[in-house]
């Protein structure tokens, strides 16, 4: 059955493959028309086309940067059209259209996922970093937005045992957990809320927030994160842990890894990673001494990297670029990447990918790991295990309530094709987070 006329999903994706369309016809004119010279054009509109999915399917930084080759691509087409002054109308058309396709097909696949109802806490409690992401709690009055919703505020100083004080928090009554900070600050504070059986909520105050990405949290409403236990809905999602210590994202061993234990890292983080580079991936690197079994069953040793993730991340050009589609699939994502190997076809992935609910790395000695960005040394062996539908998360019921990248199709042509259901059915159908 068709969707109402007025479903704003619907109306996005009409807009945009309109727009594709026109762009499509307008190229090939161009070409015909004025050939050669054309073929600049529809080399830049490609360019753009690319750089504009790019940006569409990833944040932060590389979001910056597809957007702005993008942005570039279209100067290079508006200067080869109105060169003799004849083609502005052209160039016009190929600007508003290229937008109105990024906008309208950002519109289509923008998530809100309607979570299930849960009763408010009575005696929630946030612990907050005043540190974190540069001083956000400040900035945004945390500690006063908190307490105004019925939160007790708790501040997390310098030298405090963050575990001591959640455990302290709950055995004077607290019900609720919630925590402002580094995505490390939010696993410590999520796995007692698990052990506990509480609800927890992740309050966007750290400087990435890749957890709250992908939980469905709008990293861009700090304040508006607190409603998560006032009306806020709940989900289950899944934690995951190495020998016994819990993870909300990703354990990294590698090259990351071996870069945040060097001293100086935190203070010019590009610059470590960049003298790491020859160590592990050079001619006369040492390589990593690490050994694991396949998802075929077959034993392997030395790579440039691994990471294991709580839930499988969407791979972008680099390792970790994206985001995971879910959070509550019940499986480890396992990314295995090599070092350069000679007669590697020049497209060839440098990285293999599996999910399974259980992985083992070991090694002959202590092994450098990044969890969750914070640098440790684990000895082997290195057991990592999935917990499946461990946490119970409160999220705010105007948020999103679901990673970006759940309902954004993993290619080009994908999209296309979804773009088209979508303008034919309507909202497309998603399935509804687990909740007990």
């Amino acid at each position: 059955m068709l969707a109402e006329q007025g479903d704003p999903h619907r109306l996005a994706a009409l807009a945009a493959l309109a727009s594709a369309a026109v762009l499509a016809i307008l190229s090939i004119d161009i070409v015909v028309s004025q050939f050669p010279r054309g073929l600049i054009v529809l080399a830049c509109l490609v360019i753009a086309f690319a750089a504009v999915w790019y940006g569409l399917t990833r944040t932060g930084g590389a979001r910056l940067l597809g957007s702005g080759i993008a942005i570039l691509a279209v100067a290079a087409i508006v200067a080869v059209l109105i060169a003799d002054g004849d083609h502005f109308a052209q160039a016009l058309v190929i600007v508003v259209g290229l937008g109105l396709m990024l906008l309208a097909t950002r519109s289509a696949f923008k998530i809100h996922v309607p979570l299930h109802p849960a009763p408010d806490p009575r005696h929630p409690v946030l612990f907050y970093n005043p540190k974190s992401g540069g001083g956000k709690a400040e900035k945004f009055h945390l500690a006063e937005e908190a307490r105004a919703r019925g939160i007790e505020p708790i501040e997390l100083k310098l030298g405090t045992d963050l575990e001591q004080l959640v455990r302290g928090a709950v055995a004077d009554g607290a019900d609720a957990l919630a925590m402002a900070g580094g995505d490390g600050s939010q696993a410590v504070v999520a796995m007692v809320a698990a052990e506990q059986g509480l609800p927890y909520a992740c309050i966007p105050a750290g400087t990435r927030n890749h957890f709250a990405l992908d939980l469905g949290v709008d990293r861009d409403d700090v304040i508006g994160a607190l409603d998560a236990f006032v009306g806020g809905r709940e989900r289950l999602v899944d934690l995951a842990e190495v020998n016994g210590g819990v993870f909300v994202n990703n354990v990294s061993i590698g090259l990351y890894a071996e870069a945040v234990q060097r001293e100086g890292y935190r203070e010019a983080k590009l610059r470590t990673i960049l003298d790491t580079l020859p160590e592990a991936l050079g001619p006369e690197g040492k390589g990593l001494d690490l050994r694991w079994t396949g998802p075929g069953g077959h034993e392997h040793s030395s790579s440039a990297a691994i990471l294991v993730s709580n839930n499988r991340y969407r791979l972008g050009r680099a390792i970790g670029s994206g985001t995971r589609p879910k959070i509550d699939d019940e499986l480890l994502g396992i990314t295995i990447a090599s070092a350069p190997v000679a007669g590697r076809r020049l497209f060839q992935r440098p990285w293999r990918e599996w999910s399974a609910p259980a992985f083992e790395v070991d090694a002959d000695g202590p092994i450098a790991a990044g969890i969750d960005g914070e640098a440790v040394t684990l000895d082997p062996p290195l057991r990592f295990r999935i917990l499946p539908a461990a946490l119970r998360v409160r999220i705010a019921a105007a948020h999103p309530g679901a990673s970006p990248s759940a309902a954004m199709p993993g290619g080009a042509w994908e999209t296309l094709l979804a773009l088209a259901r979508i303008a034919v059915r309507g909202t497309p159908k998603r399935s509804r987070p687990s909740s007990r």
